[in-house]
């Protein structure tokens, strides 16, 4: 049996990983800024992880078989990831990432929501709590009012602006949301890398047929933009496979409140990396998004 991570370390590590993931999305704004598309970066980075996963589990000879109810349920949650990937990426695009990732990252409300209007469970009075929080807390990171422009006030100037990205952001939560409680009722006994690796692979081929189809495929047009569409492709493979890694021997850390540190490390990355600045009643606004949404997940047992 493997020996545990003390906490220190356990804690440390997530916030790494946390990192990693939203070293992905940087690079992928990198990667759309120098000519490549979204269809281009789901295609890369899901095949990508794809093969990581498929070496890491035929090294430790993992069983592949699955019951074909199993597999089929599978794929379904793969297409609905599917439009979740697609959707994230196109956000990313469009708006600065960390307010991309901020609005993705309500998918724990998502969740809480989607649970209750299927009957499964009703939301906790922590969650109806946090619901309103956070969205307070959003509306001031994405500055939806306007009130840090020089302009002041301007409602409908500003959602002009931000609208399509945060649409497609928050249509990345719903999908990942509902991913998650498909796959807690589905795919439960399923072994988590076996999860994700048949799950990228529906990713990789749908985003392979759709780009192929249409020929919507579009390769970046210089050095920075393939250096971008590369290390998208590895920080996200790296950090889901040390996910894999790490999980299991991390005892009792609070892995969904560490892992809502992404789109704070994205602050601080954004703007070295990408000039990507935000006020500091946006910043005030993430870190009530962000304060809401560890809140809720601490209160899950």
């Amino acid at each position: 049996m493997t020996k545990p991570i003390p906490r220190p370390l356990g804690v440390a590590l997530l916030l790494a990983i946390a990192t990693t993931f939203g070293s992905n999305h940087i690079s992928a704004r990198i990667a759309f800024d120098h000519g490549a598309n979204v269809i281009t970066a789901v295609a890369f980075r899901s095949a990508g992880t794809a093969i990581i996963l498929g070496a890491l589990l035929l090294a430790n000879r993992v069983p592949l078989a699955l019951p074909r109810p199993t597999l089929l349920r599978g794929l379904a949650i793969g297409l609905v990831l599917s439009v979740q990937s697609f959707c994230l990426y196109s956000a990313v695009a469009r708006i600065p990432v960390a307010l991309a990732l901020l609005a993705f990252n309500t998918f724990p409300m998502m969740l809480s929501l989607i649970s209750w209007i299927a009957g499964a469970e009703r939301p906790s009075k922590r969650a109806l709590i946090a619901m309103p929080v956070a969205l307070i807390g959003l509306a001031l990171a994405l500055d939806v009012a306007g009130l840090t422009s020089a302009q002041g006030l301007n409602f409908a100037g500003r959602w002009a602006e931000i609208g399509t990205g945060v649409s497609f952001a928050l249509g990345a939560a719903v999908s990942f949301a509902t991913v998650v409680f498909l796959t807690t009722r589905w795919l439960g006994a399923v072994d988590g890398r076996l999860r994700s690796l048949m799950m990228m692979s529906v990713i990789a081929v749908v985003a392979i047929v759709v780009g192929t189809a249409t020929s919507g495929f579009a390769l970046p047009r210089d050095n920075t933009g393939w250096i971008g569409l590369v290390l998208l492709t590895l920080f996200y493979g790296t950090a889901i496979t040390s996910l894999f890694v790490v999980l299991p021997r991390l005892g009792a850390v609070n892995n969904a409140a560490l892992l809502n540190f992404e789109p704070i490390a994205i602050l601080f990355l954004a703007w070295p990396i990408l000039g990507q600045t935000v006020a500091p009643l946006q910043i005030l606004g993430a870190f009530i998004v962000i304060g809401a949404i560890a809140w809720l997940a601490s209160g899950k047992r």
